[in-house]
């Protein structure tokens, strides 16, 4: 892994500018769809793109420079060093990463559903806020983005810290990334997973697990489970140590959502994504 991210450093820096033909709107179907999109950049694009990338402290690397100047070839290169850096640094923990992901999109689908698109917009990360009818963004650089009538993407990211992030170019679909809460460090030890899982027995905690569906809060969990708040929110913590749902505070209220380790379970099987996260768990 160390290779590719070393072959990757100059087209991805730390701060600043990265271009965005990196991040097709592919991307939303999956990483082959996302690379085969990638293969297909125009080289006029890739000239534009890439000349904004500073070189003044390290030049660019043969390959890059290639691409630089327009030659598409250099992107068969491009998208496996891209494949090789997934396997070996985003696929192993994707099922981690994508609980966080389904926990948020869960937080805003019902910001939306209880309060419209203001509800939504002003549900978003404290560093996004909402004051109709411009939504303010914490930005490394000042810039607008007006839309112009053609609605916004909000894209929850693992990845992304501190700040969101949007396409440079300001004629591609307007997209804003912006990072998905995480979890505090734990003050008490974890508990052992062995002992966490050997506690999920009985009708009720099968009853908990069921209720949570799309996600929903504590005492909606309790009614659903017909159990009272106390014993739903016992419940709810036995589950959650046991990495079977994940909790996001949401304003005053708290909303579960299932793992896919915890979706497996219902199903009664155990698929490979499920068993992944086990392990990492």
């Amino acid at each position: 892994m160390n290779g590719e991210a070393r072959l990757l450093a100059p087209l991805v820096p730390t701060r600043g500018y990265f271009p965005d033909f990196l991040t097709p709107a592919e991307g939303l179907l999956g990483m082959t769809d996302a690379l085969a999109a990638l293969r297909e950049t125009p080289s006029a694009r890739l000239h534009e793109e890439l000349s904004r990338l500073s070189t003044a402290t390290r030049p660019f690397p043969s390959w890059i420079r290639a691409m630089a100047e327009g030659d598409t070839r250099a992107l068969g290169r491009l998208a496996g060093i891209l494949q090789r850096y997934y396997e070996a640094a985003v696929a192993p923990y994707w099922p981690r990463v994508q609980c966080r992901i389904e926990a948020d999109r869960a937080a805003r689908g019902r910001a939306l559903l209880d309060g419209g698109a203001d509800r939504l917009l002003a549900s978003l990360p404290p560093m996004m806020r909402w004051r109709p009818p411009v939504l303010e963004a914490d930005y490394p650089v000042d810039r607008d983005l007006h839309l112009g009538g053609r609605g916004l993407l909000l894209l929850p990211s693992y990845f992304c810290r501190r700040t969101p992030v949007t396409f440079h170019n300001t004629d591609l679909t307007p997209v804003l990334v912006y990072p998905v809460e995480h979890p505090a460090p734990r003050i008490t030890p974890p508990v052992p997973p062995e002992r966490s899982l050997g506690r999920l027995v009985g009708q009720t905690r099968s009853a908990i697990l069921q209720g949570i569906g799309v996600g929903c809060t504590t005492s909606e969990l309790a009614r659903r489970a017909d159990v009272s708040l106390a014993s739903a929110s016992q419940h709810a913590t036995v589950l959650r140590d046991a990495g079977l749902l994940v909790t996001l505070r949401q304003g005053n209220a708290v909303l579960h959502t299932l793992t896919p380790l915890g979706a497996a379970l219902l199903r009664g099987a155990r698929p490979a994504e499920a068993a992944a996260y086990e392990r990492l768990g």
